[in-house]
C-alpha cells in the first residue's frame, strides 16, 4: 500500500479501536480486531471502496461479531468469571465522550450489562448509542432490516438500565472520593465503610486475579464492607507474596473513580468505584494480569500523584 492509504486507514484506527472495545470489551481483542480490519484494507479492491469510514466501520463491527460469536468466547464468558479490561482516562481506546450515552457505553457497569444482550443487540446499541448511527446505517453495516435495528435497539434499552452518576471523570473528584474510601477501609470499623455505601451496594471481584472459577459476588453493604476490610487486613502470606508493601492511588478508569493497587509501578489490582447520590453503589474489583496490561502500560508512560497509602505500612487500629 501507498502511504496515502496507509493514512487513510490510521487516520480511523483510534475510532475503529474504540468501537471494538465497546464490542468485545478487551483492549486485546479490539487491537486484534483492528488489525484484521487492517489486512481487510490491504487486500481490498479499494478502488470501489466509496467511503473508506463506512467501509472500516462495517469491516470491523462484523469482525468482533465473530469474535463474540465464537465458540472460545461463549465457553469463556459462559463460566461467569469474565471481566471487562479497565482502561485509564485518556485512553483513545475509549472512544468519544461527548454525550452522556458515550460516556455510560464504555463503564464497566454498562460493559457488563452488555453481556446479557445477543451480539446483534450489542451491536446496535453500541452503534446507536455510543456513534450516533442511524437505523438506517446500522442495517447497512449488520445486513439487517432497519426495523429488526430498531427492535434490537428497544430490546437492548429495555435490559440496560444504569442508573449512576458518577462524578469522577474529574481527577480531583475521583481522588477525593478514593482516599474517603481508603481512609474507612484502613480504620479498622466497618461501620464507616458501610456509611459510604448506598442501601443496596453490591461488589464483584474476579478473586484479585487468583483462580477463582467464577466471579466473587457480594451482595450487601455488610458483607462488601468485610470483605474489603479483609482485603486491606496485612498477613504474612500476603508480605510473602508480594515481597514488599503495595501502595495506592486513585486514578480515573473508563469515567469511574477508581483504586489501583501497585508495586514498583506496575499494577496489582484495581477496584472501580460506582457512584449514586454522593454514595459508592458498587465496586468492580479487577486483578487478573490479562486485564491490566495496557493499563500496566499506559500508567507506567504518565506522570500521576503522590500515593494515597501504603497498603500494609501501618497495621489497622
Amino acid at each position: 500500500m501507498d502511504a496515502a492509504t496507509v493514512a487513510c486507514f490510521e487516520a480511523s484506527r483510534n475510532r475503529l479501536a474504540s468501537l471494538a472495545y465497546r464490542l468485545l470489551g478487551s483492549a486485546a481483542d479490539a487491537e486484534d480486531t483492528v488489525q484484521d480490519a487492517f489486512l481487510r484494507w490491504q487486500a481490498a479492491d479499494r478502488d470501489y471502496v466509496e467511503v473508506p469510514e463506512a467501509w472500516l466501520t462495517k469491516i470491523v463491527t462484523n469482525l468482533a461479531l465473530d469474535r463474540l460469536r465464537s465458540a472460545q468466547v461463549r465457553r469463556e464468558r459462559a463460566v461467569g468469571a469474565w471481566m471487562p479490561e479497565p482502561l485509564l482516562d485518556g485512553d483513545p481506546m475509549l472512544g468519544p465522550a461527548e454525550t452522556a450515552e458515550q460516556r455510560e457505553s464504555v463503564t464497566v457497569a454498562v460493559l457488563l450489562l452488555m453481556e446479557r444482550l445477543s451480539p446483534l443487540e450489542r451491536a446496535v446499541y453500541v452503534l446507536r448509542e455510543a456513534f450516533s448511527y442511524t437505523h438506517a446505517e446500522i442495517a447497512d453495516i449488520l445486513a439487517i432490516t432497519e426495523s429488526a435495528s430498531q427492535q434490537h435497539a428497544h430490546r437492548a434499552r429495555r435490559r440496560i438500565t444504569f442508573s449512576a452518576n458518577n462524578t469522577g471523570s474529574d481527577p480531583a473528584a475521583a481522588r477525593s472520593i478514593v482516599q474517603a474510601f481508603v481512609d474507612a477501609a484502613t480504620s479498622g470499623r466497618t461501620d464507616h465503610l458501610v456509611s459510604l455505601l448506598t442501601a443496596d451496594a453490591t461488589a464483584t471481584s474476579d478473586g484479585a486475579g487468583g483462580s477463582a472459577p467464577k466471579l466473587i459476588h457480594f451482595l450487601t453493604p455488610e458483607r462488601v464492607a468485610i470483605a474489603v476490610r479483609t482485603g486491606f487486613t496485612p498477613t504474612p502470606a500476603k508480605l510473602r507474596q508480594f515481597n514488599g508493601s503495595p501502595t495506592i492511588h486513585a486514578a480515573v478508569l473508563n469515567g469511574c473513580p477508581a483504586m489501583l493497587i501497585t508495586l514498583a509501578d506496575h499494577i496489582l489490582s484495581v477496584t472501580i468505584l460506582e457512584l449514586r447520590d454522593d454514595k459508592i453503589a458498587a465496586l468492580h474489583g479487577i486483578g487478573a494480569p490479562a486485564r491490566l496490561h495496557r493499563l500496566t502500560e499506559h500508567w507506567r508512560r504518565r506522570d500521576h500523584d503522590a500515593p494515597l497509602v501504603e497498603l500494609w505500612s501501618r497495621t489497622p487500629e
